[in-house]
C-alpha cells in the first residue's frame, strides 16, 4: 500500500511540475530551475524510500539510470540547437520520477497491451505529442499575424510550377516501383490498382513538402523580429546564437555600450507543454507508436 502511494506522489509530481513549467513557458519563455531540482528531489526521496523499505537498491538505482539519460538527451537536443535549457531539465527531472510505470496505472488506465517499457514510451510520445502540438501551435501563430499567412502564400505561388513537376515525376516513379514490385513478388496488380496504390504516397509527400514550407514561413515571420537594442532585454535569444540561451546581463550591457543599433532575435515553440501533455498520454494510451502502426495496418 505504502508502495502505491509513493507510486502515486511521483505521478502527479511529474505531471503537476510538468504543468508549472509549461505555464512559465507560455507565459515567460523561460523554466526556472528550481522546478526541475524540486522535482528531482522528490524523486530521490520517494526512490530511496522505496530502497530503503525493500532494502534494495535497484529503484534508486533505476531512478538514477533513467533519469540521467533522459538528461543526457535533452541536452543533447539544446547542443544541437532544438530545445532549451529548460526543456532539457525538465525531461531529465521527468526521468528520475518516472524511470518505469507505477504499478496503478500499469500497463496503463484502458489496459491496452504495452510493447515497450514505460519510459521509452513516454519518450517516443513527447516527440509524436510534440509534432501534434507544434504544428497545433504554428497554425494558432498564422491565425494572429497575417504576415505569416501572406509569406505562405507567396512561397507556394513561387514554388506551385516546381511541386507541380515533383509531383508529376514522383507519381511515374511510384507506379514504375509499383510495376517492380509486383512483378518481383508475382502479385500481378492491375494497372488500377498500382495507380491507386501511388494515390497515398504522393498526398503524403505533397503533405509534407507543404507543412515543411508552412513552417519555414512561421519561423521567419514570427519567431524572428527586428529590435532596438535599447529595448533588448535579457533572457531575448539573439538569432546569430546556435544555443537557446538568453542574453545575459553583462552581454546586454556590452552590446548597448557598442554602436550597434538592431539586432534579430528570435523564438521558437514554446515545447514545454508537450510533457505534461505526453505524460496523459502515455498513462491512458501506452505507447502511441504502436497505436498508429496498427491503425494503418
Amino acid at each position: 500500500m505504502f508502495e502505491l502511494a509513493l507510486g502515486a506522489v511521483a505521478l502527479v509530481t511529474a505531471f503537476i511540475g510538468s504543468s508549472i513549467a509549461a505555464w512559465q513557458d507560455l507565459r515567460t519563455t523561460e523554466i526556472p530551475d528550481e522546478i526541475s531540482y524540486a522535482m528531482i528531489i522528490v524523486a530521490l526521496v520517494v526512490y530511496g524510500t522505496q530502497s530503503l523499505l525493500a532494502w534494495n537498491y535497484w529503484p534508486l538505482l533505476n531512478s538514477f539510470m533513467v533519469g540521467l539519460a533522459f538528461l543526457g538527451f535533452g541536452f543533447l537536443m539544446y547542443f544541437l540547437g532544438q530545445w532549451g535549457g529548460g526543456d532539457a531539465k525538465i525531461l531529465g527531472a521527468m526521468g528520475f520520477l518516472l524511470p518505469a510505470a507505477p504499478s496503478f496505472i500499469s500497463p496503463n488506465f484502458f489496459n491496452l497491451t504495452p510493447f515497450f517499457p514505460f519510459p521509452f514510451s513516454f519518450m517516443v510520445n513527447v516527440f509524436l505529442v510534440g509534432a501534434a502540438y507544434m504544428i497545433i501551435y504554428a497554425i494558432v501563430m498564422a491565425l494572429r499575424n497575417r504576415d505569416i499567412v501572406r509569406k505562405f502564400k507567396e512561397d507556394m505561388a513561387a514554388s506551385c510550377r516546381f511541386l507541380l513537376a515533383l509531383s508529376a515525376a514522383l507519381f511515374a516513379a511510384f507506379i514504375a516501383i509499383g510495376f517492380a514490385l509486383s512483378n518481383a513478388f508475382y502479385a500481378r496488380l492491375s494497372l488500377g490498382e498500382i495507380v491507386a496504390d501511388s494515390i497515398l504516397p504522393l498526398a503524403a509527400t505533397v503533405m509534407i513538402f507543404v507543412v515543411w514550407k508552412f513552417a519555414r514561413a512561421v519561423e521567419n515571420v514570427g519567431f524572428k523580429r527586428r529590435v532596438s537594442v535599447g529595448r533588448l532585454k535579457v533572457g531575448d535569444v539573439l538569432d546569430k546564437s546556435r544555443l537557446w540561451e538568453g542574453i545575459t546581463e553583462k552581454e546586454l550591457r556590452t552590446l548597448r555600450r557598442s554602436k550597434t543599433r538592431y539586432v534579430w532575435v528570435k523564438e521558437g515553440v514554446r515545447f514545454a507543454p508537450a510533457f505534461p501533455l505526453a505524460l496523459l498520454v502515455t498513462a491512458l494510451f501506452g505507447d502511441v507508436l504502436i497505436l498508429l502502426v496498427r491503425s494503418l495496418a
